[in-house]
């Protein structure tokens, strides 16, 4: 497994994996039905960098690392990060969370922060607890689940500290 940031033509690998998570609404507050080039836009354009994980030349993941905040807050950053279907359950969650870390800290934040993270998604929250993120608030009935309705979803933060 290779984590490397993101060249402009990994897009047309990224796409599928956005599109299916999308679509589906259960984790990510992005209009299931975005076009490509408004995903291309929040995903490649706006983030400081992207990432893909690739294995067997195949990109079974990705993330972003952006500044959550501008000016008193530029120090905090925030991340998402996406896995393809046929690649959960083998640790990329966890490479890619810890990779994201390292960048953030080189990047200079001292801080990282996921605003919107649904209640429902229970291994993402098992596993950012898992990886020293904490739950920091609260906002009741924020996320509305295409089969659960109106959950809550969480704010979860953690400040960085520099390794080795």
């Amino acid at each position: 497994m290779q984590i490397r940031e993101a060249q402009d033509a990994d897009f047309a690998a990224i796409w599928p994996i956005f599109k299916q998570i999308a679509a589906a609404g259960d984790t990510y507050a992005y209009s299931p039905d975005i076009g490509e080039q408004e995903a291309r836009r929040v995903w490649m354009g706006l983030p400081a960098k992207t990432f893909v994980v690739e294995q067997g030349g195949r990109v079974l993941g990705t993330y972003y690392i952006k500044t959550n905040q501008a000016g008193p807050g530029a120090h905090v950053c925030n991340c998402g990060y996406m896995v393809a279907a046929e690649a959960r359950g083998i640790g990329l969650a966890t490479a890619m969370c810890e990779h994201s870390q390292q960048i953030a800290i080189e990047l200079g934040y001292t801080a990282m922060q996921f605003n919107f993270v649904a209640s429902t998604n229970v291994g993402a929250v098992r596993l950012w607890q898992k990886l020293g993120f904490d739950i920091v608030g609260r906002l009741p009935k924020a996320f509305n689940h295409p089969s659960e309705g109106n959950v809550d979803a969480l704010v979860m933060y953690k400040l960085l500290e520099a390794v080795g």
